[in-house]
């Protein structure tokens, strides 16, 4: 088995950045002793050679420091009450130095240390790279760290391929290092959303820095292809475990799996959490973390609770939580799970640690302790906590699907695998707010607006109109965005939206609304070659040159004439994946074997595995791929071209 990499988190020496002195990087100019010229350049404005007054007051605007006026008076009055030695109202070189060092045992120098002191639960590390590494500061939070080590080392357990790092201590930087070969990104994107990856694209033994290398790519392209953020996010990063990026693509792995089945045509349950006068598609608009809110509500109205507003600072006193767990508990109704009586008596606890504690002891009685700790719940941490209670909902929804009530399931339907790959596509770039469910997210044109720019395209953001929305007239609002939308698609992109109006998005038309986003990801796509080009316009017919051209030099017997119709020389189907498979193998480093063969009768008729495998040799090279799991089984025009 591979070693897990140890990461090198010293900044690089190399780089001085032209930037204006903070506290610190004055600090580390005076430790390291730099020259008197370029202390002078830093602080001596007029070019004196030395200090005055004024240049001070500069000094420490410059700094940053979160004083109010009069104690930077104050400070600047003490030196020169103190360091102008010499009482010729300015400070020399020297005078500065001495004082400057002073200052470290004074009470000025305590008021620095509580402007740039981090907050309790916070590490910060200077910056990882060397444009960063002067003058910078990442954080991340120790209680995040203790969460997820705790989350993965109960997940992969029993996993095999990962007994070399598994169990991580999570009071030590084990976590970092650990995701350094890839292995355990990629299991826990398997596990958040099943066979994205096919387990033999996985690098596992005899690991070297090239093999290395492909199961980074492997994990940051797949994590996008799920929905995950990763547009600042290298394979360099995971490998030297830059603590904050680490911790922030762990999150986003962590939350798509926890939230998978709080979604009405996944859990057909949730319909019990219908108000008077709500249809399923209005339940369908809400985001998982709503429905967990309303889920929440919904146990804690039947204990005769006090509802939640949110997972901080309503749960802090663990009262809310306490009466959840009793709600959810099994009852013993059910044949084969036995019940599980939750002990109250820890709501008399009147020190509210100790009572989140007792409730805490009462989760794990159901098996739900995970993500939190008693502080976590007192101080309100509204991410964890939020993952707490989306572990809970997983284990003991505790919900009936409706019956015998005046409910239109026909009007549920699920997602399909392209709608899937539109709405993963939109999240893994970033947009804001997330889209959750792919047409009522878009019926205010805001992400499609974020869409637009992300293709150069320009938006006049004074003619949007941005939430809150006026319940009087709100709508109105909304379509005013669409028709804006469609507007700049026909004028600016030059998209053909023939028939396609603003009321179509508002409303959520699926045919019309996919055709403007396919296009948008169309173009995006195409931008992206076009600057890996040099500038040079491409189309599919560019594309399928370059495609044929390269398989001809890697002396396959393999051609495509379109996206829509593979011609091989033997099975004619884009579900097998050999055609992208090879042409991937002719363009990619070859380490001595052919890493994308198909085993002999390794298919099914929809052609899941095959493609799965084409598909992970594709995020393997380092390339982007938008095909979900399954999907080369039945063509998509769409999603081949933007492979």
């Amino acid at each position: 088995m591979g070693s897990a990499h140890n990461p090198r988190m010293t900044p690089s020496p190399h780089h001085c950045p032209p930037i204006r002195p903070s506290l610190t990087s004055l600090c580390a100019v005076t430790q390291i002793a730099l020259s008197h010229q370029l202390l002078i350049c830093l602080t001596d404005t007029d070019g004196n050679g030395y200090i005055s007054c004024s240049e001070l007051n500069d000094l420490f605007k410059a700094a940053c420091l979160p004083l109010p006026g009069y104690r930077v008076r104050e400070i600047t009055e003490n030196l020169m009450t103190t360091g102008d030695l010499d009482q010729d109202g300015k400070i020399s070189f020297d005078e500065f130095i001495k004082v400057f060092h002073g200052l470290k045992s004074t009470e000025v120098a305590k008021t620095f240390r509580k402007a740039i002191n981090k907050k309790e639960g916070i590490c910060a590390i200077g910056g990882t790279s060397e444009q960063s590494s002067v003058g910078t500061q990442h954080s991340y939070s120790e209680e995040e760290k203790y969460a997820f080590v705790n989350w993965i080392n109960k997940a992969l357990e029993n996993d095999p391929d990962c007994r070399h790092v598994i169990p991580m201590d999570p009071n030590t930087n084990d976590l970092f290092s650990a995701v350094g070969d890839g292995i355990v990104l990629c299991k826990m994107i398997n596990l958040s959303v099943p066979d994205t990856i096919d387990e033999r694209t996985i690098n596992k033994k005899k690991l070297t820095p090239f093999t290395i290398q492909e199961n980074l790519n492997l994990a940051l392209n797949s994590a996008s292809a799920i929905g995950c953020h990763v547009v600042n996010i290298g394979a360099e990063d995971l490998k030297e475990g830059k603590p904050y990026l680490v911790l922030g693509l762990l999150w986003q792995v962590i939350k798509i799996g926890l939230f998978a089945d709080i979604e009405l045509s996944r859990n057909e349950a949730l319909a019990a959490l219908l108000r008077e006068g709500e249809s399923l598609e209005d339940l369908m608009k809400l985001s998982p973390e709503e429905l967990l809110l309303r889920w929440a509500n919904y146990h804690l109205e039947n204990a005769g609770c006090n509802k939640i507003n949110n997972f901080s600072s309503d749960i802090k006193d663990s009262k809310a939580y306490y009466h959840l767990l009793e709600q959810v508990a099994p009852k013993g109704d059910e044949e084969g799970i036995p019940a599980v009586v939750i002990d109250m008596s820890g709501l008399r606890e009147k020190d509210d640690i100790q009572r989140a504690e007792c409730m805490l002891q009462q989760a794990e009685r159901l098996g739900c302790r995970q993500f939190v700790t008693a502080t976590d719940v007192v101080r309100g941490n509204p991410k964890l906590n939020l993952a707490f209670i989306a572990n809970l909902f997983n284990k003991y929804p505790a919900l009936h699907k409706p019956e015998n009530q005046d409910i239109d399931w026909g009007a549920l339907e699920g997602e399909t695998r392209e709608e899937r790959t539109f709405r993963n596509w939109m999240n893994s770039l970033g947009v804001n707010p997330r889209v959750n469910h792919l047409y009522s997210d878009l019926s205010d044109a805001l992400v499609i607006f974020q869409l637009y720019e992300k293709i150069k395209v320009p938006v006049d953001w004074s003619r949007v109109n941005k939430p809150p929305y006026p319940k009087l007239g709100g709508n109105m609002k909304k379509l005013e965005n669409c028709n804006y939308a469609v507007e700049l698609g026909k004028n600016q992109a030059k998209f053909s939206l023939v028939g396609i109006g603003g009321q179509d998005l508002n409303e959520g038309n699926r045919t019309l609304t996919l055709a403007l986003v396919w296009q948008l990801m169309r173009r995006y796509t195409l931008n992206i070659l076009e600057d890996i080009g040099g500038g040079q316009k491409v189309n599919d017919d560019t594309i399928v040159s370059w495609v044929n051209e390269t398989l001809k030099e890697a002396e396959k017997n393999s051609c495509i004439s379109s996206f829509k119709v593979c011609h091989l020389y033997g099975p004619k189907n884009w579900s097998e994946s050999v055609c992208a498979s090879r042409r991937l193998g002719g363009s990619e480093p070859q380490d001595g074997h052919d890493r994308v063969r198909l085993p002999h009768g390794e298919r099914n008729e929809e052609g899941v595995r095959p493609s799965g495998r084409g598909r992970g040799c594709v995020w393997v090279s380092g390339c982007s791929c938008l095909v979900p799991p399954g999907n080369t089984g039945g063509v998509s025009h769409s999603k081949i071209s933007t492979r």
